[in-house]
């Protein structure tokens, strides 16, 4: 579960921002017409799988001895050999990461929420991608194997652009795919590499504390909204009724409890 800063969690939000639900009402929502996802900590709770999957790779490549997970844990958002990279382990890793995560699959659950929040989206004609430091490939079986793969028009992998995240190429090439400008999109992440590709792309970037992210380095990082629940969204661009579900679509091939209402926080001077 993402933690948040001593003293922010209140009754109507961070600090200043008590009043963003009447703002929210006032303004009818954020209007965009896009929503581009992170998938890990974001859609699914993959953080048992990741786990066992690094573990299993460690021990494989590097040998006996504690494999570091809690610090690989604080790069996700980044694709999987610039975290290895990053941490000085040996890109070999990757191959035995990769085949197990293929293997536990199945044990990796969507959030609760988060299949009614798409459904509903998808349902109001909002344009949908996913833009995750996973291989193209290996999210979309993911979201094949969890049933919504067919809820995105598009995801996309951090092996599919020039440059992964932090860059901005990865939330660029959803919205060239989505044909949606910048203004018209928001990034939703649980990283600050998730933050700082939207930024770079120029689309609003909103932090997700659902997963277990650190909240206080995500919220110092400035996101321009903070969500702690799926559902928080839709009060976010105006949806604040969950519609009837759709059939899901046919797939494309390219690519601790929740805290209390008020959810729903702009950042200040927003």
């Amino acid at each position: 579960m993402g933690t948040e800063p001593d003293g922010m969690r209140a009754a109507g939000g961070f600090g200043a921002t008590d009043t963003v639900e009447a703002r929210l009402v006032a303004a009818g929502g954020i209007r965009r017409q896009s929503v581009i996802f992170d998938l890990d900590g974001v859609l699914v709770d993959s953080f048992g799988v990741m786990r066992q999957a690094f573990t299993i790779a460690y021990a494989e490549v590097v040998g006996p001895g504690e494999p570091p997970f809690e610090e690989y844990n604080r790069h996700l958002g980044r694709y999987f050999p610039d975290i290895m990279r990053i941490m000085d382990l040996p890109l070999a890793m990757e191959e035995p990461f990769v085949r197990e995560s293929y293997r536990l699959a199945g044990e990796v659950v969507l959030f609760d929420g988060v299949a009614e929040m798409l459904r509903t989206l998808r349902g109001r004609g909002y344009g949908l991608a996913v833009a995750t430091g996973k291989a193209g490939p290996r999210a979309r079986h993911l979201l094949d194997v969890l049933g919504v793969l067919g809820l995105f028009d598009h995801v996309i992998g951090s092996d599919e652009i020039p440059r992964p995240k932090p860059a901005p190429d990865i939330v660029l090439r959803a919205l060239d795919l989505l044909g949606t400008a910048p203004g018209e999109a928001m990034m939703i992440g649980d990283a600050v590499a998730d933050l700082d590709s939207a930024r770079g792309a120029g689309v609003m970037a909103v932090a997700a504390l659902w997963g277990e992210t650190d909240g206080v380095e995500l919220t110092a990082a400035g996101p321009d909204a903070i969500l702690r629940h799926p559902a928080d969204l839709l009060a976010l661009l105006g949806e604040s009724a969950l519609a009837a579900a759709p059939e899901v679509p046919a797939a494309r091939t390219d690519g601790s409890p929740v805290p209390p209402p008020a959810a729903v926080v702009l950042a200040p001077g927003d």
